[in-house]
């Protein structure tokens, strides 16, 4: 069975994240489960942080603005995990704690 998600009508219209999957509403009807373990920055971040989302492009993507991620939708029903090379996690890694520790300081204040 094959299927082309630019016919697909369908589109997001709200999420969950827990602390174990990603949860995508869609305007069909259908929700889609997804191990959050397919996402490393939504798996290492804080859940606070997890909770801030936009919709983007009509629906068609999700960014996290203080996670610094997007994840299309094409790719949640293609069942594509996150392809960030180990390098890449790291630098993100690096920069996410340093922005958690600032956050931290600014709140001691």
């Amino acid at each position: 069975m094959t299927f082309s998600t630019a016919t697909n009508a369908a589109v997001i219209q709200r999420i969950e994240v827990t602390g174990q999957e990603l949860v995508v509403f869609l305007s069909d009807g259908r929700s889609v489960h997804v191990p959050l373990a397919w996402y490393p920055r939504l798996a290492n971040s804080l859940p606070s942080d997890r909770g801030v989302h936009q919709l983007i492009g009509r629906g068609q993507g999700i960014h996290w603005p203080e996670i610094d991620e997007d994840i299309s939708l094409e790719n949640i029903l293609q069942g594509q995990a996150s392809g960030e090379s180990d390098q890449s996690l790291a630098r993100w890694q690096d920069w996410y704690s340093r922005k958690i520790a600032a956050r931290t300081n600014t709140a001691r204040g």
